[in-house]
């Protein structure tokens, strides 16, 4: 294991508590681990530009994905594309169904003074995203909590079927304690990559 990129959720930021969590925990555990969290835009096709561009600027590296929320939904899109393993973290799944209550509001970073406003356009962006569906089940380890107050766990249960998954009772939509799956995540990592050899 070589590379861990972490994505954040929507309107979130390299400042979110698990991104940071993770950060430390590799530095102190794992400092032969570079880690990565882009600051990422609520616009899907600058999201999906940048994703790419990180991947290739790794290429040859054995990277492993964490995203959470939304940035789940994006963490499946770069399994899909490009072959990756993936912990997924209460992952939204079903995003065209929520995007359309912020087109023309303005929104604000829940970290930082950044403003958006997303149009009609960014929806058909968000369309065009191949990670929908999941197909390569043996990329994810899904880590859901059924008290998430912000999604729905069950469509998440229904999307990664087939996939290695973990539901707690109770929690939230921050999945408490996440800290408690770090060494696991790493260990999902090193197993995806053994596979190859």
């Amino acid at each position: 294991m070589t590379a861990v990129i972490y994505i954040h959720g929507f309107l979130s930021s390299p400042q979110s508590h698990k991104a940071q969590v993770v950060a430390r925990w590799l530095a102190e555990e794992h400092p032969q681990v570079s880690f990565y969290c882009p600051q990422l835009t609520p616009y899907p096709g600058q999201t999906q530009q940048q994703l790419d561009d990180l991947v290739a600027d790794l290429k040859g590296q054995h990277i492993g994905l964490m995203g959470s929320s939304m940035g789940g939904f994006w963490a499946t899109y770069l399994a899909e594309a490009c072959d990756l393993p993936a912990v997924l973290i209460n992952p939204a799944c079903e995003p065209l169904k929520l995007m359309p209550q912020y087109i023309d509001q303005t929104l604000q970073n829940y970290h930082t003074e950044q403003t958006y406003q997303l149009n009609s356009s960014h929806l058909d962006e968000l369309t065009q995203v191949p990670a929908h569906s999941a197909k390569r089940l043996a990329n994810y380890w899904v880590l859901l909590q059924t008290g998430d107050e912000t999604l729905d766990y069950n469509k998440a249960v229904s999307k990664y079927q087939g996939a290695e998954m973990l539901v707690e009772e109770g929690g939230d939509h921050s999945f408490q304690n996440f800290e408690r799956h770090l060494s696991a995540s790493l260990a999902f990592f090193d197993k995806f990559y053994a596979r190859e050899c």
